[in-house]
């Protein structure tokens, strides 16, 4: 009988345990992603998608990119870069109220998501200046 306890209070505290290390992971994993999102999106004030969407596709062809894929519909461009590795951008752009655009761009080298925030702030860097030319009808 002893034993049996002792058995049954060790499986206690090893699923409370295993339950602890979950949540943490699981919380990391939120975090992680919220700050990646944060990377990956940007609002711009302006409700033109078809404008928006011309100025990605030239915002990627200037960063070296040649575009696979642009639907205007479904409002998303994907282009490839090819430079000793293959980077695959995708890039969703969606209302986001009544005045704003929502662009998200997804990156991937090879077959990894990109995590790192640099290659995002280039991409959003570039875009924010074509926006700010297109806007002010700039060539």
């Amino acid at each position: 009988m002893k034993h049996q306890r002792i058995l049954g209070l060790a499986a206690l505290l090893m699923l409370l345990a295993s339950c602890a290390t979950t949540s943490e992971r699981l919380l990391e994993s939120d975090s992680s992603q919220v700050e990646l999102r944060s990377f990956q999106t940007r609002a711009f004030d302006t409700t033109d998608k078809e404008t928006t969407l011309r100025t990605v596709i030239a915002t990627l062809q200037d960063l070296g990119f040649v575009i696979d894929k642009a639907d205007l519909d479904l409002g998303s461009v994907t282009a490839t870069k090819l430079d000793n590795y293959a980077l695959r951008m995708t890039v969703t752009v969606r209302p986001r109220g009544e005045t704003q655009l929502l662009v998200r761009a997804n990156g991937q080298y090879e077959v990894k998501p990109i995590v790192e925030p640099e290659p995002y702030q280039k991409f959003f860097a570039a875009l924010g200046k074509a926006m700010f030319l297109e806007a002010h009808e700039v060539e």
